[in-house]
């Protein structure tokens, strides 16, 4: 059972996230402006709908999975994405990034829509395969100095707030409504990844 203080905590990650979508929309991911401090570091993931649509579907499904998977799945994501991050800081070549991005919209919405109940060792090397792509688009565009740290804390700090929305999402809507809500989420995940292919598709 949630007392009033962890109600009132969920609903206002939920506020957050919900206040921060429509900008977002406006543009599939931005890759561009600052890249300096922790302030722009903090900023990037919620700049991008492709970002944010993976992470909140993250912290979704990591809530339906239960158990430990509710911190850990969502830890591997933030952690490997770090990884990502200092392979795109240090120049190594990974390719198709961005495909690997909006595939994570696809694949992860889809495990959300299907409710997909994976052994936790599988949910994890998933999500941290996906978050490679996240991490390295947000390393590439760090600055290659010591302001690079403050930036790396800004993406991993936004990151976390965004997998906690999804799981704050996930318990409201399975305590007051259905859990069938929770997989029509996984369903507008998809939908969403969906329009920022096209939209990657008619830009380029």
């Amino acid at each position: 059972m949630f007392n009033n203080l962890t109600r009132r905590s969920l609903l206002s990650i939920c506020s957050f996230t919900l206040a921060i979508l429509p900008a977002a929309i406006a543009q599939a991911h931005v890759g561009h402006g600052e890249t300096v401090g922790f302030l722009h570091g903090l900023e990037h993931p919620i700049g991008g709908l492709d970002h944010i649509l993976a992470m909140l579907a993250v912290g979704l499904w990591a809530a339906q999975l239960g158990g430990h998977a509710i911190w850990s799945v969502p830890l591997a994501f933030i952690s490997i994405m770090a990884l990502g991050g200092a392979l795109g800081i240090s120049g190594v070549s990974v390719p198709f990034v961005e495909q690997g991005i909006i595939a994570s919209d696809l694949i992860l919405g889809a495990l959300v829509l299907m409710a997909a109940r994976l052994p936790l060792a599988a949910s994890i090397s998933i999500v941290g395969l996906l978050a490679v792509f996240h991490g390295y688009a947000h390393g590439e565009e760090m600055p290659k100095d010591a302001a690079a740290l403050e930036y790396a804390a800004g993406f991993m700090v936004s990151t976390a707030a965004l997998h906690l929305s999804g799981v704050g999402v996930a318990m409201l809507l399975k305590k007051f409504f259905k859990d069938q809500l929770v997989r029509i989420a996984g369903g507008g995940i998809i939908l969403g990844g969906i329009y920022v292919l096209i939209s990657s598709l008619v830009g380029g």
